[in-house]
C-alpha cells in the first residue's frame, strides 16, 4: 500500500511515517467527531467548509495549539512552570509536528509608531543602507558633505612634483579672557616658533618668529590680533624615492604634521603649496558653514528621541492650519469667498481687497475657481507678496491676537490635524532628508508606494566600493520589496501606518515578512489570506503561498476562495454542515479526483455510517449555486458625493442609489474603503449632527439624504472590547434569559433576582475569574496564556447559582449551546426565546456558541453578529436606515453566502438601504448596482471606472474592466 492519505489508508493513519504527514489521530476538539486527518508534510493544503464546520478546530485550535505547546516545552524553567497548566488539544496523537506560525488576520498591533516598513522588517534594512553608504548633500549647495582625512591631505600634497615646497598651517584661535601674547607663550612652551599671519593691512602672506612678535612689545601683538593668525606646523618638500613613489620618511612626516594641525586647529588646517595654491581642509562634517550629523542608524530612526522629527516628535502629524477648513469650497474664486476667513467685512477690508485690487499687477485671476489655479498660483495666496498678506501672514497675525477670546475661536475652526510640514509626514528629523542613496533620501522612498520602490531598488546602480558594503542589505530589501509585490500590497507606502490596515492586509504582511525570513521545514498555518483580494490578485498570493511550499515548509490554508483550492496540492473538506452536524472529515483528495468526477466522499467515522454530502464539493462542481437574482431593483432616490479626493480618489462623483442593494468594486488599494469608511460614512454622520470622526476632502454631499434616518457601518471590529462581551449579549436576548432564570421556583426561594444571573456584575458570578471563565498569565518575552479558572472551572458562575435549572440546563449549560441548539431547546419551552435567536441562524452563525467570547470570533463573524442585531426587532429607524458592510463574506463559504444574501436582501425589502464593499463575484452578481474603482490599486487607482447592473458590466470588452472580466462567467 503507498503511503499517501487517499479515501481507504484514512482510517489507519498509524501505518504511516511521521516523517512524509502531519498525522492528527481522534481530534475532538470544540464539534471534531474523533476525526483522523493525515497531512502530508511540505504540501500546500487547503482546508475548507462551512462556517463553523471544525477547520480553524482542526488547524489552530488542534494543530498550532499543540505546535506552539512543544516550542514552550523547548523553553526556560519559567515557562515551563505554567505547562502542567496548560491543556494539550483533546485528541489521540499528533505526529510530525514541524515548528508553527500561525498568521491570522487580526490587526494585532494599535502603535501608532508601527509602520508597514517596520512592520515587514524593510525600514530596519533602509536604516542600515542610508547608514552605511548614505551620502549627505547641503541643501545650500547640493555640494557632497564629507570629512577631509590625514590620507587626503596628504594624497593633496603628492599631487606635486618633487621639489614642491609645501607650508602646513593650524587656525591660531584666541580663547575666551585671554591676549594673543598670552597664546604665543604657550605656543613657544608647546614646540612652535613660527606663525603666519595674512589679511590684515597688507593682504600678503607673512611668516613671522613667535619670540620676534613677543619681543617688539604689547603694540605689535595689538596689531597682529586684527589679521588672520595660523600657526606653522611644519614646512617642507614634496620628494619621491627612486622608484617615483611618495617617500616613505616624507609621507610620515607631513602625515603626523597635518594630524597636529587637526588637533591644533580643531579640526581645521590649512596647507600651502608655495607659489601655487592654497586648500583649507576639516575633519569635521562641514559644509556652507552648517554642522552636518553623520549618517548612523539612529539618524534615521523615528522611535528614538534622536532621529525623530523635531516637529511632531516622530508621529507625522501636527496640529496646525487644515488647508481644507481654510478653503472649503474649490469651486469658489477669491472673488466669489472662497477664503472662509477673509468673508467678514472686516478681515475682507484688511486682507482681501488689497488682493482683489492689485491681483491684475502680477497676473493673478481672482474670478477663476480656486480648484482650476495652478499649484503655484494656489502657493502664492498663502505666501503673499509684496502686494498683499498671504493666509499665512493672517494666521500669524491671529495668533499674535489670541489674549482676544474671538481671535481664539477663529484660529480653532481653522485647525485640523495636518501632515507634518518639516518631515513631509516621514515622522524624521529634517537633516535626515540630506542623506542620499542613488539620488533619493530615505524620506522619499518611505512616502512612495512599494510599486515604485521596488523599482528604484531594482534599478540602483552603485560605486564599486559602495556595493561591496551594500550588496547584502540590498539582497534582503530587494526580496522583501518583491514578496510585498506579489502579495497584491504594491499600492501601500513603508510609511502606511499598520493600525489603519485591514485584517487581510495585515495578515499579506505577516506572509511576506515569513518569506523574507526564509524559514525552511515550518508549519504555516493561514487563515483565510484571500481576504480583501480582488480575483485578480488572488492568483499572486497562491505564487506567494506556493513560494513558502518551495522553500521546503507545509503550508496549510484555511480558505474558501475557489482560485486557492484549484492550486491546492491536497483540499481537505470538514462538514457536511456546522456546528454539531459538523466535524466530519467529508472529502479529502486532489483538484484532479475531483475534476474528473472521482471525489468519493468519506465514510470517516463509526457514527457517520453513510457517505456525507460535501457542500464545497458541490458548488465547485456546479451542482449548488447562488442564484442570479431574477430583476434589479429600479432606485428612485439619490445621494451623490462630489469631488472625493483623499488618499488616492482623483476628485470622483458617486451616485448612490437608495432602497437598493449597492456594491463598491475594484481591486486591492483601488479607493473602496477610502471612498466610503473614510469620506461618505463620516460626511452622512457629520450632516446627521452625529459625531464622527474627521470626513476625508471632497467637495458636496447632495440628494435625497432626509430620507435616511440613520447609517449603520456594519464592520469587522470586535462586538466588545471586553472579553466577557459575547453573541446572546450584543443582541439583547441574555437580558430577557436572565430573567427567565429569576422566574424559577428555585431562584424566587433564594431570593435570585436577574443580576445574579450576569457575569458582568458582582452576585452570582465567580470571583476568582470576575466571570471570566479563564484567568490571564502575563508571560514575559511572550504572548499571554489564557488558563481555564480553577474557582469555577471554566462555568463563570458560583456552584449555587448552577443549581438553578430549566428543563434540567443551568445557565452555564445554556450558554454553551449553540445558536441551533438554543433555539431548537428554547422552542419547545419558550419560543420568545427563540424568536430572539433566530436573526443568528438567519446569518449563517447556527453554529457559534451563545456566550461565545467576543475576542474568539472572527471579523467576518462579529459582522453577521451586528447584522443579526438589525434582523431583530430592535432597529427604531426600519425602512430608512443605510447599512454599510465592509467585506460581510469574510470567513463564509458558498453555502452560508446564499444565507447571508438573502438576510441582506431582507434588510433592502423593507426599505433599508445597503451598500457593500466586496470582492466576492457572487455577492457583485446579487447586486441592484455596481460602483466599480480603479482602474489599478495606489497611485493609478482611485477614478469611477463603472457604473451600472452586472449585466451592464458582464457586457464591457474583455481586458477593459478586471471586475467584469470575472464578472462575465457567472451572470
Amino acid at each position: 500500500m503507498t503511503q499517501t492519505p487517499e479515501t481507504e489508508t484514512l482510517r489507519s493513519v498509524d501505518q504511516l511515517d511521521p516523517k512524509q504527514f502531519i498525522i492528527i489521530k481522534g481530534a475532538k476538539v470544540h464539534n471534531l467527531k474523533g476525526i483522523d486527518v493525515a497531512i502530508p508534510r511540505n504540501k500546500l493544503v487547503v482546508l475548507t467548509g462551512l462556517s463553523g464546520s471544525g477547520k480553524s478546530s482542526l488547524a489552530f485550535d488542534t494543530l498550532f495549539a499543540e505546535g506552539q505547546r512543544m516550542y514552550v516545552e523547548s523553553l526556560s524553567s519559567y515557562a515551563r512552570q505554567f505547562l502542567g497548566r496548560m491543556e494539550k488539544p483533546e485528541v489521540e496523537y499528533i505526529k510530525g509536528v514541524s515548528p508553527a506560525i500561525a498568521i491570522e488576520q487580526k490587526v494585532s498591533t494599535r502603535n501608532p509608531r508601527s509602520t508597514v516598513g517596520t512592520s515587514t522588517e524593510i525600514y530596519d534594512y533602509l536604516k542600515l543602507l542610508f547608514a552605511r553608504i548614505g551620502t549627505t548633500y547641503s541643501p545650500v549647495s547640493g555640494r557632497e558633505v564629507r570629512k577631509d582625512t590625514v590620507t587626503d591631505v596628504v594624497n593633496f600634497m603628492y599631487e606635486f612634483e618633487a621639489g614642491q615646497r609645501v607650508m602646513v598651517m593650524a587656525p591660531l584661535r584666541i580663547r575666551e579672557d585671554r591676549t594673543l601674547a598670552y597664546e604665543l607663550n604657550i605656543l613657544l612652551q608647546k614646540g612652535y616658533t613660527r606663525i603666519v599671519a595674512y589679511g590684515g593691512r597688507d593682504a600678503s602672506q607673512q611668516v613671522l618668529q613667535i619670540e620676534d612678535v613677543l619681543a617688539a612689545g604689547e603694540e605689535n601683538t595689538e596689531t597682529l590680533s586684527s589679521s588672520n593668525l595660523e600657526i606653522l606646523v611644519d614646512r617642507g618638500t614634496v620628494l619621491y624615492d627612486d622608484n617615483g613613489q611618495p617617500d616613505e620618511d616624507n609621507q610620515y612626516r607631513f602625515s603626523d604634521s597635518v594630524q597636529t594641525a587637526f588637533n591644533e586647529g580643531d579640526g581645521t588646517c590649512r596647507v600651502d603649496i608655495v607659489g601655487k595654491e592654497s586648500r583649507v581642509f576639516s575633519d569635521k562634517f562641514e559644509l556652507d558653514g552648517i554642522a552636518f550629523e553623520e549618517p548612523s542608524v539612529n539618524l534615521f530612526t523615528f522611535n528614538n528621541p534622536y532621529g525623530a522629527c523635531r516637529r511632531c516628535d516622530g508621529f507625522g502629524k501636527v496640529l496646525g492650519i487644515d488647508p481644507d477648513l481654510v478653503i472649503p469650497d474649490k469651486n469658489l474664486s477669491v472673488f466669489e469667498g472662497a477664503i472662509a476667513p477673509w468673508r467678514s467685512e472686516k478681515m475682507s477690508e484688511e486682507f482681501l481687497r488689497p488682493l482683489l485690487r492689485n491681483g491684475i499687477r502680477f497676473d493673478f485671476p481672482i474670478h477663476r475657481p480656486y480648484k482650476d489655479l495652478t499649484p503655484a498660483e494656489q502657493e502664492l495666496l498663502w505666501t503673499g507678496n509684496k502686494y498683499f498678506d498671504g493666509l499665512n501672514s493672517f494666521f500669524d497675525f491671529v495668533e499674535s491676537q489670541t489674549f482676544k477670546v474671538q481671535y481664539r475661536v477663529m484660529l480653532s475652526r481653522y485647525r485640523g490635524k495636518t501632515t507634518c510640514p518639516e518631515c513631509r509626514g516621514s515622522r524624521l528629523r529634517k537633516d535626515a532628508s540630506y542623506v542620499r542613496v542613488g539620488g533619493k533620501s530615505i524620506t522619499d522612498l518611505v512616502l512612495m508606494p512599494i510599486t515604485k520602490v521596488t523599482t528604484f531598488f531594482h534599478e540602483l546602480e552603485l560605486p564599486e566600493n559602495q556595493q561591496q558594503v551594500a550588496n547584502r542589505i540590498l539582497v534582503e530589501i530587494r526580496n522583501r520589496l518583491d514578496y510585498m509585490e506579489r502579495v497584491g500590497l504594491g499600492y501601500l507606502t513603508l510609511n502606511r501606518l499598520t493600525n489603519t490596515l485591514s485584517g487581510g492586509e495585515y495578515q499579506r504582511i505577516k506572509l511576506a515578512t515569513s518569506l523574507g525570513s526564509a524559514l525552511v521545514g515550518s508549519m504555516y498555518i493561514l487563515d483565510e489570506p484571500s481576504i480583501g483580494l480582488h480575483p485578480r490578485d488572488t492568483q499572486r498570493l497562491v505564487s506567494v503561498l506556493e513560494s513558502l511550499r518551495d522553500m521546503g515548509n507545509t503550508v496549510i490554508v484555511v480558505e474558501h476562495e475557489e482560485e486557492v483550492m484549484r492550486s491546492a496540492d491536497q483540499l481537505i473538506d470538514i462538514g457536511p454542515d456546522a456546528g454539531s452536524l459538523g466535524g466530519h472529515l467529508v472529502f479529502q483528495g486532489t483538484w484532479e479526483e475531483i475534476a474528473e468526477g472521482n471525489a468519493n466522499v468519506s465514510t470517516p467515522s463509526p457514527d457517520a455510517p453513510r457517505p456525507l454530502p460535501s457542500h464545497t464539493l458541490d458548488f465547485l462542481t456546479g451542482r449548488e449555486t447562488v442564484p442570479v437574482p431574477t430583476f434589479r431593483r429600479k432606485a428612485t432616490n439619490f445621494i451623490e458625493l462630489k469631488g472625493a479626493r483623499e488618499n488616492n480618489l482623483k476628485g470622483v462623483d458617486v451616485r448612490i442609489p437608495l432602497n437598493t442593494l449597492t456594491v463598491v468594486t475594484g481591486v486591492s488599494g483601488s479607493g473602496k474603503s477610502t471612498l466610503i469608511r473614510k469620506v461618505l460614512y463620516p460626511a452622512l454622520m457629520r450632516q446627521k449632527g452625529d459625531a464622527a470622526e474627521e470626513a476625508g476632502k471632497y467637495d458636496s454631499l447632495e440628494g435625497s439624504i432626509d430620507r435616511i434616518a440613520s447609517i449603520e457601518m456594519i464592520d469587522q471590529n470586535p462586538i466588545g472590547k471586553s472579553s466577557r462581551s459575547n453573541p446572546v449579549t450584543y443582541i439583547k436576548a441574555y437580558d430577557y434569559l436572565r430573567q427567565v432564570m429569576a422566574d424559577q421556583q428555585v431562584s424566587k426561594a433564594r431570593g435570585y433576582k436577574p443580576s445574579h444571573f450576569s457575569f458582568n456584575v458582582d452576585g452570582g458570578r465567580c470571583e476568582v475569574c470576575q466571570g471570566e471563565g479563564e484567568v490571564k498569565i502575563e508571560m514575559q518575552f511572550m504572548a499571554d496564556i489564557y488558563l481555564k479558572c480553577e474557582g469555577c472551572g471554566g462555568k463563570r458562575f458560583k456552584q449555587e447559582i448552577l443549581e438553578v435549572t430549566l428543563q434540567d440546563k443551568n445557565v452555564s449549560d445554556i450558554l454553551d449551546m449553540t445558536v441551533d441548539e438554543a433555539i431548537a431547546f428554547f422552542r419547545k419551552i419558550d419560543s420568545k426565546m427563540a424568536d430572539k435567536l433566530q436573526p443568528l441562524q438567519d446569518v449563517g452563525l447556527g453554529y457559534i456558541g451563545l456566550g461565545q467570547s467576543a475576542n474568539t470570533l472572527s471579523g467576518g463573524e462579529a459582522q453577521r453578529v451586528k447584522l443579526a442585531s438589525f434582523l431583530g426587532k430592535g432597529n427604531p429607524n426600519k425602512g430608512s436606515t443605510l447599512f454599510i458592510f465592509d467585506e460581510p463574506t469574510t470567513g463564509l463559504h458558498f453555502h452560508d453566502i446564499r444565507k447571508l444574501l438573502s438576510a441582506i436582501n431582507a434588510l433592502v425589502d423593507q426599505g433599508d438601504s445597503v451598500l457593500i464593499i466586496e470582492h466576492n463575484m457572487e455577492v457583485i452578481k446579487s447586486a441592484d448596482h455596481i460602483i466599480d474603482l480603479g482602474p489599478e490599486g495606489g497611485e493609478t487607482g482611485g477614478y469611477v471606472t463603472f457604473t451600472g447592473t452586472p449585466e451592464e458590466m458582464a457586457k464591457l470588452p474583455t481586458g477593459e474592466n478586471y471586475t467584469a472580466d470575472y464578472l462575465r462567467g457567472k451572470v
